[in-house]
């Protein structure tokens, strides 16, 4: 992956140890940058102005190379060796327009620009994220703001957020994936850039009497590890470190700057920070110990379909199951709405069939069933209206019928998995969020199905996502907080649970989804475990035999072409071998999206090609 370098920050100059620095010599910024109202230093030495005639490209001689005549504003730049890409505000209209900086031919070319904003923009500034994508976040004056995606001539809305009012300036550190906004009158607050998620927001700095700046906050540049900025009334400048999930703020600086509440400026170049004031830019020594954040670098891959929305807003989706066809393109997902019943889609994402039986959590399904002396398909889900087990039966042509449903007894009902022992019939493991497991039998008398409790076994803490693997046996079973346990799925040799994959470095609680991929003919001793690790929005493969080796963990991230976003905060999931046809020819893994963005919308699945996931973790 490659690594992400702020043009306005550089952060690459930077050797950071943890150990205390000597202050280096600021070096003033040349005479020529003086008039600019906003700045960038460029690889080789040269300049990016924003001034009275325009966006300014100069060499390090001093010598102009190219402009852009417009008034503008809000200057923000990325670096990635040596290409550059800029991005300002037309002043009249408020779009952001991007431009490519060629350094080396000292030339400005004008990229497709964003539309026209709906609101009246006072701060934007520019996000990479982990699959290399350039995000842009608009802020306007009431709070109103959004988060754009750029690729190549895309450009598409990923998600209305609302930010603190009266922003004049943000900035984001992409390592930490960290939105920082300056609210004029209040303070500096830190927001997740990443928008796959729920989000959230932390306090980094505010006004007297509630923290140590003077009039609110003004202008701010990213530290590595922190954050630069100045109050309101730019007579102060304030370095504030994050580290173990705290800010933590360095004495403070007198400047001197003389310029009117919000237009000061800022920015990190090299060793130096740079200050504008009212005779101009003025450079200032760093002295800076903090150490660059990183989050995990994890594979990423993008999904190739995705399902029609949820009919429902919030919490909806939440667990699919994989039907399988004679002709392997007429496959069907089936997957629960917990407000509504059970949805059917087929594999381009359409909706094919809905079936409104009340709040349905998980559902599983098992084909090709020996009984009442005959062969059937059938999906069980839990209800948690009544605390029921629902039957229903699929016919060949992927058409989904109630058969039955059954009182558990239970006062919580949550999740659930189907096991289909080599001897015959089909099994249901259901939970409830007390950490009790029932295992039925279930059966046919007189042409109606029959469920019988064969066991009851429990664990100490809320359960959900579980998965029977029929080859061998074996049940796993995730405790959200605690991690993924096995035992025998065998009523009649029960065995103790053990631990598999504990909450810790390589998953995340809560515990969520999993299933089992194996490869059609494969031997018993083979095949994956997948599971979601829900609070870090990514998904553990490993060997669904002792010792459970970890075989990588990864992401699901955007489609833009196929305007698809990725997941977050996974529920349920489920994954099949058999080849689907075209990139599922290796099979597909299904997973609940949390979160809907590109557009913001209801919740849905996204469908994943196994291939994809194979070639990225390097499996066999």
């Amino acid at each position: 992956m490659k690594k992400t370098v702020l043009c306005s920050a550089l952060l690459a100059a930077f050797s950071f140890s943890g150990v205390t620095q000597a202050a280096p010599v600021a070096m003033a910024p040349p005479a020529f940058t003086q008039e600019s109202e906003e700045l960038a230093r460029l690889p080789g030495g040269g300049w990016l102005l924003l001034d009275k005639h325009g966006l300014r490209l100069f060499d390090a001689a001093g010598q102009e190379q190219d402009r852009i005549a417009v008034r503008a504003k809000q200057l923000d730049t990325r670096i990635d060796g040596g290409k550059v890409l800029a991005v300002f505000l037309e002043a009249d209209t408020q779009r952001p327009l991007p431009v490519a900086v060629d350094v080396q031919a000292g030339k400005l070319v004008k990229l497709a620009p964003f539309p026209v904003p709906t609101f009246s923009v006072e701060a934007s500034c520019l996000y990479r994220d982990a699959q290399q994508l350039e995000h842009l976040f608009l802020i306007g004056k009431d709070g109103q703001a959004e988060q754009w995606v750029m690729r190549g001539e895309q450009r598409q809305l990923v998600r209305k957020l609302a930010l603190p009012p009266h922003t004049k300036h943000c900035r984001v550190d992409d390592g930490a994936q960290r939105l920082l906004v300056s609210e004029a009158n209040m303070g500096v607050w830190a927001y997740d850039a990443d928008a796959e998620g729920m989000g959230k927001r932390e306090v980094v700095a505010l006004r007297k009497p509630y923290g140590q700046l003077d009039g609110g906050a003004g202008a701010l540049a990213v530290l590595p590890g922190g954050v630069a900025v100045l109050d309101g009334k730019a007579e102060k400048l304030h370095l504030l470190a994050h580290q173990g999930g705290k800010w933590t703020a360095l004495p403070p600086q007198a400047v001197a700057l003389n310029v009117r509440k919000g237009d000061s400026q800022l920015a990190l170049d090299a060793s130096s920070l740079l200050l504008r004031g009212k005779n101009g830019w003025q450079a200032r020594p760093l002295k800076w110990t903090g150490k660059a954040e990183i989050q995990p670098a994890l594979a990423i891959v993008a999904p190739q379909a995705q399902t029609e929305p949820m009919a429902r807003q919030g919490d909806a989706a939440d667990d699919p199951a994989i039907w399988l066809s004679s002709k392997p393109g007429d496959a069907r997902i089936l997957g629960t709405n917990k407000k509504q019943g059970l949805l059917v889609y087929d594999l381009q994402g359409k909706q094919t069939q809905l079936l409104e039986v009340g709040r349905l959590n998980n559902v599983d399904v098992r084909q090709n069933i020996s009984l009442g002396g005959g062969k059937v398909d059938l999906a069980v889900a839990t209800q948690r209206d009544d605390n029921s087990m629902m039957l229903f039966t699929i016919d060949a042509s992927g058409e989904v019928a109630e058969a039955g449903r059954f009182p558990t007894g239970l006062k919580s009902i949550y999740g659930m998995c189907l096991y289909q022992p080599a001897g015959g019939g089909v099994e249901a493991f259901i939970n409830d969020k007390d950490g009790t497991f029932q295992q039925y039998r279930i059966g046919m008398s007189e042409n109606k199905f029959t469920a019988t409790l064969l066991r009851s076994i429990k664990v100490a803490t809320q359960p959900e996502g579980c998965v029977a693997d029929d080859a061998n046996g074996r049940l796993f079973l995730g405790e959200e907080t605690r991690g993924v346990w096995t035992t025998s799925a065998n009523a009649a040799k029960p065995d103790a649970l053990t631990m598999v994959l504990p909450v810790g470095p390589q998953l995340t609680a809560d515990v969520e989804g999993m299933a089992i991929y194996r490869q059609p003919g494969s031997a018993p001793d083979t095949g994956y475990l997948v599971v979601s690790s829900q609070g870090d929005s990514s998904y553990v493969v490993l060997d669904a035999q002792a010792p459970y080796k970890v075989r990588g963990r990864f992401k699901v991230g955007f489609n833009l072409p196929a305007g698809i976003d990725g997941t977050s905060e996974t529920d349920g999931l489920d994954v099949t071998s058999a080849n689907l046809g075209g990139a599922y020819a290796q099979g597909m893994l299904v997973i609940q999206d949390g979160y809907k963005r590109l557009p913001d919308g209801p919740q849905n699945f996204k469908y994943v090609a196994w291939a994809d996931v194979a070639k990225a973790l390097k499996l066999e």
